[in-house]
């Protein structure tokens, strides 16, 4: 995995670590040795997609580069207009809040992607496509200790516990959903408490799932809706009843003009997207999280198990 270094910009990529064949993914002579670098936020559900674009595009012909885990939504997105990533998944929920600066997320998941993919070409030459079912919103958890004895289940009354008793609340936060308006300071907003009432401690996205189900560092905290990890600890999501938090459906992104030079790509992705329901890609988290499988073998097994494409060794 290759990471962001600072304001010297990106590394130029590493080789993916496994080879793949063609499958229902068949060699394009358009794509044969076109070079495609495909970058990845650094968490694992991202490395996982950014690796299952490798090999889909592996399969069809393409010279791919690694540039998965880059750290921060910022980075990932700053590689990709500055020309550095050609192909990301990115998230709808994420592309309308924080890349295009809009406040309110848009309740049907359709019409949020169909927004932000016609805003941010508008604005920024970004295309948006071969859009997935699946949608990674954030959510508050806690363990079923914690939710019986505070009787906290919703984001109210989540809300209504920090106004009253906030080290009762204590919450585990990583450092970008601590700052991000789709993120903790939009919650205490739409749900009445001041941010700064909140008693938070901040720690790395993969710690927070188990320091929230031992209840000891904090009662409650962030997590992605489709981590493994949420169903392997028992953790329980509280209600956004007010509907906070936007869809966050993954979808293909690429610059305007890469995706005209290389139309190819949305074919060859939008079939391997349409499979990416949220059951599909929380097993895959899990079996990274959980089982300490490797984010590229689960996605290459997960293509070969689709038949996308076949094994070919490493």
């Amino acid at each position: 995995m290759t990471a962001a270094i600072g304001a010297c910009g990106l590394a130029s990529g590493s080789t993916p670590p496994f080879t793949v064949g063609a499958g229902s993914i068949k060699n394009i002579p358009a794509l044969d040795g076109v070079k495609v670098t495909v970058g990845s936020k650094e968490f694992t559900e991202q490395v996982i997609l950014g690796y299952i674009i490798e090999f889909s595009l592996m399969a069809a012909g393409a010279d791919v580069r690694d540039l998965t885990s880059i750290v921060g939504s910022r980075s990932t997105r700053d590689s990709q207009t500055q020309g550095q990533v050609d192909v990301t998944y990115e998230y709808t929920g994420t592309g309308w809040i924080n890349y295009l600066g809009n406040e309110k997320p848009i309740p049907d998941s359709r019409k949020q992607f169909e927004a932000v993919r016609d805003e941010d070409l508008k604005k920024n030459n970004i295309v948006w496509t071969a859009v997935a079912p699946m949608d990674n919103t954030y959510a508050l958890a806690a363990s079923p200790e914690v939710i019986k004895s505070t009787g906290v289940k919703t984001l109210s009354e989540y809300g209504a516990l920090v106004n009253k008793n906030p080290g009762a609340a204590r919450t585990c936060l990583e450092t970008e959903f601590r700052s991000r308006q789709d993120g903790f300071p939009g919650v205490a907003s739409t749900y009445g408490f001041p941010v700064t009432k909140a008693q938070v401690s901040i720690l790395q996205t993969g710690i927070i799932y188990q320091a929230t189900a031992d209840a000891t560092q904090c009662k409650f905290g962030e997590v992605f809706t489709t981590d493994g990890r949420i169903k392997a600890l028992g953790l329980q999501l509280l209600t956004d009843d007010k509907q906070f938090f936007p869809h966050y459906n993954a979808a293909i992104v690429m610059r305007e003009a890469y995706a005209k030079e290389h139309p190819d790509i949305e074919k060859v992705m939008t079939p391997v997207s349409d499979k990416l329901t949220n059951d599909v890609i929380t097993d895959l988290n899990l079996q990274v999280d959980v089982q300490g499988k490797e984010p590229a073998e689960v996605a290459r097994d997960w293509l070969i198990k689709e038949g996308f494409v076949s094994k070919k060794g490493s």
